[in-house]
This record gives structure tokens, sequence and C-alpha cells, in this order.
């Protein structure tokens, strides 16, 4: 049985455990809005699904996302009203 490392795929947001619980509760509306931002920028990335473990949120995507992309993702998690934004870090890919 073979497991899959790390991809180029995934966009890495680091915060803490109470902000990741209240994300994931609502992942499918995040995963629909993060879209539209997206499409709305006219990129070709699109979010397939989110996932957790204890100290990050990992959104994977059909593509690697650029720079642009990683900026709308930030901007759409920061605007999210039931997490603390305090406790954000800037996404990254792995």
């Amino acid at each position: 049985m073979t497991t899959k490392g790390l991809s180029r795929k995934q966009v890495i947001i680091s915060m803490n455990g109470d902000n990741i619980t209240k994300f994931i509760k609502e992942s499918l509306s995040h995963v629909a809005n993060i879209n539209r931002a997206l499409k709305n920028a006219k990129t070709e990335v699109l979010v397939n699904f989110i996932r957790s473990d204890q100290a990050n949120i990992t959104i994977i995507t059909s593509k690697v996302a650029s720079l642009s992309d990683l900026v709308i993702i930030k901007k759409y998690v920061k605007n999210v009203n039931c997490i603390d934004v305090s406790g954000i870090q800037i996404p990254h890919l792995p």
C-alpha cells in the first residue's frame, strides 16, 4: 500500500483549533463561495474539497494555485464571520 504525500494542488492555511472546527462545519458552502470568487476572477483553479488536521485546514484544488489564487482564497477566509482572523496565517503551498 502506498500513501500519497503533499501535492502542489493543496493550499494550506494555519489556524487555531477553534477556528478549524467552525470553518469545517460549513465547508460545503465555503467550497462553493471560494469557487464563485475564483470564477469571478476568471482563474482556471477550482476548489475540490476542504479537509483539516490539528493545526491547518487544507484546501484541495483542481490545479496548482497561483499567487493571485492564494490572495483570493486568503481574502475569502479572512472575511468568514464565524472565525477569529487574528489566528489565521497566510495561505501557502506545501
